[in-house]
């Protein structure tokens, strides 16, 4: 609840402090005094776009805050808690207007956003004003109000976390679908050149090799003479070159007594020897292995033909790079069947998701079914207690052709005003007084069953005086004894329902008009409510309807 309310600089405001009471808070004045701007202050503090011009004095900053007391809200502590904020048994929350027409806002002496001043104002106050009346109107609300009853939060939120996982996954399918079937116009392609390079199946280097390999072939008899006749020089001529040198060698070693430099050209010689004869079983090995091989020629020149042809296809400079190419062709080719296997698994939990969100959607449909016969009962009775006993209200779900993030359907509240038989939209047929008088209905049935935050009714009573309005005034008194209300009024019969009754007066002095307010006294409060009766200078009877009202 909020406990004080200070505001400085704001309209025709200079400076007042105003501390509220637990109960209904009722505020009453003349027109003009400025009871409406106490409201435009609080929607300020509670995030409401700012204005220059709301400032009183233009040189000097406006400053409206207020001290709520926490009475030990869980959702209201999580939210100080994610938002890194103080968690006190008193909650500070001012907002302040410079004169350059800057603002700023602080929760707990902490600079915070216009938008975190907003998400805590819907925590702490419900401010309805006269022409919130239009909000009754609007689907989303009415939803709000039958899942409430139906206790049905939990079960909207289990429902939302699927529905957001299956428009989630809706919309993966769609995107892989989208890229499918573009990859499936170039996977042909692909697996057409995967397909050649496969069936080739190079090896590392092999049309370097076969090159080779093809050019030893093509000269095969040629590279066999030369062989031959090296190795016929250097060991089977008349004069063997190996033999010479070993005879020259021996001669040498006869002198390396004499002579070391003799010994070291013979065992270099001795050396040169050793290499000739290996030389010359190299050639002999050489030259029996090369032979005219035409069948191997003609695989040679194919698979060389085969290679360049596809070296040039893919712009490849050698067997390894064609290698290379057909690895990232099978990468490709992967990547897109893996399409097909990502979209069938896709479609799996889709089909898991959409059994599932039936499930959890039926659980809400039945739920808001089962509490819609006595919802518009008791609606009908709260009705009939505020001065419309022929009104009658209907709730009606309408199904939905695809789920939204609610359910299966739209629920929408229809209204009968003369017992004609005949019910439309409530937006539709419903005048401002019997919506006043509605929302007063509906809010008071929902705080039956749910801790609503402090409920605030600007000039709800519009429309209405007399019996109906006395019983407004029950209706928001009983709303006192489990929340706090505060309400601005000119209706006595409500007046004299409060638990806490402020005057709103104006006063003038050298700085101009100003607004006051005080808390009145038990004798103050029936004056006020007899001069609402009757006028500034209220009878008797004024005064003894006054007292009879509030005893009432």
């Amino acid at each position: 609840m909020i406990s004080k309310l200070f505001i400085q600089n704001f309209a025709i405001i200079d400076e007042i402090s105003i501390e509220f009471h637990a109960g209904l808070n009722i505020i009453t004045g003349e027109t003009g005094a400025g009871k409406s701007i106490l409201i435009g202050a609080l929607s300020l503090l509670l995030g409401a776009r700012a204005d220059i011009a709301s400032l009183k004095l233009k040189d000097k900053k406006c400053i409206v805050e207020g001290i709520f007391t926490q009475d030990e809200l869980p959702v209201l502590s999580q939210f100080l808690k994610n938002n890194e904020l103080d968690v006190e048994p008193e909650l500070v929350v001012r907002r302040e207007i410079s004169a350059s027409g800057k603002s700023r806002g602080f929760i707990n002496d902490t600079p915070v956003s216009l938008q975190q001043l907003r998400e805590l104002a819907v925590l702490l106050v419900d401010l309805h004003q006269q022409f919130d009346t239009l909000q009754i109107g609007d689907t989303k609300f009415q939803r709000v109000v039958v899942d409430t009853l139906a206790n049905n939060q939990e079960a909207v939120l289990e429902y939302q976390q699927i529905f957001k996982q299956w428009k989630n996954t809706q919309i993966q399918l769609r995107e892989l679908q989208s890229k499918k079937a573009d990859a499936d116009k170039e996977l042909d392609y692909l697996q057409f050149q995967l397909s050649e390079l496969s069936e080739a199946n190079f090896t590392a280097d092999e049309l370097e090799n076969a090159d080779i390999e093809l050019q030893t072939l093509t000269h095969a008899e040629e590279i066999k003479r030369v062989l031959n006749e090296l190795n016929f020089v250097l060991k089977d001529g008349e004069e063997p070159i190996g033999q010479t040198l070993k005879s020259l060698q021996n001669k040498l070693r006869n002198f390396s007594e004499i002579n070391a430099s003799i010994g070291d050209l013979a065992g270099r010689l001795e050396s040169v020897q050793i290499e000739l004869e290996d030389v010359a079983q190299e050639a002999e090995s050489i030259a029996d292995q090369t032979n005219l091989d035409e069948e191997r020629i003609d695989f040679l020149n194919e698979r060389i033909s085969l290679g360049y042809k596809l070296q040039k296809k893919h712009n490849a400079a050698s067997t390894n790079e064609l290698i290379a190419i057909q690895k990232d062709l099978e990468s490709r080719v992967q990547q897109f069947e893996q399409i097909s296997g990502d979209e069938q698994a896709l479609e799996t939990t889709l089909k898991t998701l959409h059994k599932s969100l039936g499930e959890k959607a039926k659980v809400l449909t039945v739920n808001r079914k089962k509490i819609i016969p006595t919802t518009e009962k008791e609606i009908d009775t709260l009705l009939t207690q505020v001065g419309m006993p022929n009104a009658k209200i209907k709730i009606e779900l309408d199904p939905l052709t695809d789920w939204n993030e609610y359910g299966q359907e739209q629920v929408n509240f229809l209204f009968d005003a003369n017992k004609s038989g005949k019910f439309e939209l409530v937006s539709k047929v419903a005048s401002g007084g019997e919506l006043s008088r509605l929302m007063l209905s509906i809010k008071s049935l929902v705080a039956k069953y749910v801790q609503l935050p402090t409920l605030i009714f600007d000039e709800i009573d519009t429309g209405i005086s007399g019996e109906a309005a006395k019983q407004v005034g029950v209706i928001m008194k009983a709303l006192g004894k489990n929340i706090q209300v505060i309400s601005i009024t000119h209706q006595p019969q409500i007046a004299a329902k409060a638990d806490a009754h402020y005057f709103v007066f104006k006063k003038e002095s050298e700085k101009g008009i100003n607004t006051g307010i005080r808390l009145l006294s038990e004798n103050d409060r029936i004056k006020a409510i007899a001069q609402m009766i009757g006028g500034e200078n209220p009878s008797e009877f004024a005064l003894a309807n006054a007292k009879e009202l509030m005893a009432d």
